[in-house]
C-alpha cells in the first residue's frame, strides 16, 4: 500500500507492507516563505510537482517487491489556495499557521457566537482556519478572489492532479468553518451568512473513499499501472490518529512533525468550546484536536541558531545536561534555577493566540549551550503538555500518549513528556500519518483484517517511556512556572 503526504516541509510518497512496515519512502522539500510577519506560504504548484516526484520516485524503489495496490492520501490542514476553473492556482497556498486573519475570524465570531459555531461545527473561528483566510482574500486580495472558483488544500490538488477529481473530505471540510460536523454536509446557513457562495468548496466524500482511479497519463508518469484506486483520505492528523491505533477514548496521539497535533477519540463532541472536533475515520466517533505550531520547527531553529551539525548533537548535549542536573544538590533543590525555561512559539502566533512569541526565560551566564539545548526540548514538551491539560479539564483525560513523526526519535522528549504528564508514553518506529492513510486505503480495497493487524503490529514494536519519580518532580516546578509565564505574558 502507498500513500501521499503532502505536508508542511515536504511531499512525501511512502511504502507499507501488510505488516506494518516501511517499505520505502521518498521526500521531496519544498519551502515556507514568510513576506510579512505572521504570514505563512508556500508555492501550490510545490505540492503537486512535489509529489509525483516522490511518486515517481517510489515507484522505482518498490517495483521489486509488487505492485502498489492503492494509495491513500493525506497532508497539512487546513491550508488553502483559491484555484481557476481549470484547477490552477490564482494565489498562494495561505498555510495553517498563517495569522494574517485573526480580524476576520473575530468578525466571524462577532456574527455568529463562539458556542453556536461550535456546536455546528466543531470549531470556533480563529486565523487557523480556512474561512477567515478565504473572507482575507476577499477584503486585501479581492482581484484573486474574484478569480477563484474553487478553494481547495494541499491533498485535494494533488488529488486532483492524479485523479481528476475536483473533492476533499469530512476532515478537510471540517477546518472550514462551513461544515456542519454532526450532519456531515455543508452548512448553507453559515456561507450565507457571510455572503459566501457555496460553489466555492467542492464535494466532500468519507475519508475511506475511493475518490477515483490513477489516470492513464499519470500513471505513465510514475510508472506506476492505470487504474488504482485512489483513496481520498484525511488531515495529516486524523490519520496520525488512526495509524497511532487509536480505537477509542483514553488514548491521545501526537503527530510530531514541524508542528504538533493532539488527538483523541470521543463518542460525542465536548461541550468545551476551547475542543476542535473532526469526523473521524472510524464511524460513529469523532476526533478532538489542539496543537502547538511550532515544536518540530522550534527544534529545527535551535540547531540552526545553536550551531548544532544534527538533531541528534542537540538531543545528545541535552541529555548531557540531565545528567548534570541529576548531580547537583543545588538543582535538585531549586529545578526553577536548573535551566532556563523555553517558550516555542515561533511562528510568530499560536492557533489559539495569534499574539504568542518565543523566548527563552530566566537565562544567566551560569547556563551553557547544552543548558539551551535542554530548554528547548523541554519547552516543545511542556507547551504539548499545556496542550493536553486543555484537553483533560474539557473531559477527555489522558491515559497513555502515543508519538510519531520526527519528534518520535528523541529519547528525551519521551521520557520529559511521561514525567509531564504522569502516564506512559509511546514512541512509535513509523510514521503514523503515512501508515494511517496507507491502512485507509487497504481497508477501501477489502482488506480491513490486514489494516487493523498492521496497525497493531507496528504498536508493537514501539518503545514506552514511564513517569519517574525525580523527573515528575523536577519537571512539575517547571511546568507550573511554563504555566504562569505563557499566562502572564499572553493573557487570554
Amino acid at each position: 500500500m502507498a500513500a501521499i503526504d503532502v505536508g508542511t516541509t515536504s511531499a512525501r510518497a511512502a511504502a507499507y507492507s501488510l505488516d506494518g512496515k516501511l517499505v520505502a519512502e521518498v521526500r521531496h522539500r519544498y519551502r515556507i516563505r514568510a513576506p510579512q510577519p505572521g504570514w505563512a506560504e508556500q508555492d501550490p504548484r510545490d505540492w503537486s510537482d512535489g509529489a509525483l516526484a516522490a511518486l515517481s520516485r517510489l515507484s522505482g524503489r518498490v517495483a521489486h517487491v509488487g505492485s502498489v495496490r492503492a494509495i491513500g492520501l493525506t497532508g497539512q490542514c487546513p491550508t488553502v489556495v483559491p484555484v481557476d476553473r481549470h484547477a490552477e492556482p490564482v494565489g498562494s497556498g495561505m498555510l495553517y499557521r498563517d495569522n494574517r486573519a485573526a480580524a476576520e475570524a473575530a468578525e466571524m465570531r462577532a456574527v455568529i457566537s463562539d458556542r453556536e459555531f461550535h456546536c455546528r461545527t466543531g470549531h470556533v473561528p480563529e486565523a487557523f482556519h480556512v474561512g477567515p483566510k478565504v473572507l482575507w482574500l476577499r477584503r486585501h486580495q479581492p482581484d484573486i478572489f474574484d478569480r477563484a472558483r474553487l478553494f481547495l488544500q494541499p491533498r485535494d490538488v494533488v488529488l486532483n492532479q492524479l485523479t481528476g477529481v475536483l473533492a476533499t473530505d469530512e476532515t478537510h471540510a471540517n477546518a472550514t468553518l462551513f461544515f456542519d460536523l454532526r450532519r456531515k454536509q455543508w452548512d448553507a446557513e453559515l456561507f450565507a451568512a457571510f455572503d459566501l457562495d457555496p460553489g466555492l468548496f467542492p464535494d466532500a466524500l468519507p475519508s475511506w473513499q475511493a475518490a477515483g482511479p490513477l489516470g492513464a497519463s499519470v500513471a505513465a508518469d510514475v510508472s506506476l499501472e492505470p487504474g488504482i484506486p485512489v483513496v481520498i483520505g484525511a488531515a495529516d492528523s486524523q490519520c496520525a490518529a488512526f495509524g497511532a491505533g487509536l480505537a477509542g477514548p483514553g488514548l491521545t496521539s501526537e503527530m510530531a512533525g514541524a508542528s504538533s497535533c493532539l488527538n483523541s477519540v470521543v463518542a460525542d463532541p465536548l461541550a468545551d468550546i476551547r475542543i476542535t472536533h473532526y469526523s473521524y475515520l472510524l464511524p460513529d466517533c469523532y476526533c478532538t484536536e489542539l496543537g502547538v505550531n511550532t515544536t518540530g520547527a522550534a527544534l529545527d531553529w535551535a540547531v540552526r541558531s545553536l550551531g548544532y551539525p544534527s538533531h541528534a548533537a542537540l538531543a545528545d548535549d541535552a541529555q548531557r545536561y540531565v545528567r548534570r542536573m541529576a548531580r547537583s544538590a543545588s538543582a535538585r533543590a531549586n529545578p526553577a534555577e536548573a535551566a532556563p525555561l523555553f517558550l516555542p512559539y515561533l511562528g510568530d502566533g499560536e492557533r489559539d493566540d495569534p499574539s504568542a512569541r518565543g523566548a527563552f526565560v530566566g537565562l544567566s551566564e551560569r547556563h551553557d549551550r547544552s543548558a539551551l539545548a535542554f530548554a528547548v526540548i523541554e519547552g516543545v514538551s511542556l507547551a504539548v503538555t499545556a496542550v493536553l491539560q486543555v484537553l483533560a479539564e474539557a473531559g477527555a483525560p489522558v491515559g497513555g500518549l502515543r508519538v510519531g513523526g520526527g519528534g518520535s526519535r528523541l529519547t528525551l522528549a519521551g521520557q520529559l513528556k511521561a514525567d509531564l504528564l504522569g502516564v506512559p508514553v509511546v514512541h512509535l518506529d513509523i510514521d503514523p500519518a503515512g501508515l494511517g492513510a496507507a491502512m485507509l486505503a487497504a481497508r477501501a480495497a477489502g482488506m480491513s483484517a490486514e489494516s487493523s493487524a498492521a496497525i497493531e503490529a507496528s504498536l508493537q514494536r514501539a518503545h514506552t517511556y514511564h513517569p519517574t519519580v525525580g523527573g515528575e518532580a523536577r519537571e512539575q516546578v517547571r511546568l507550573d512556572w511554563f504555566t504562569r509565564i505563557r499566562a502572564d505574558r499572553w493573557p487570554t
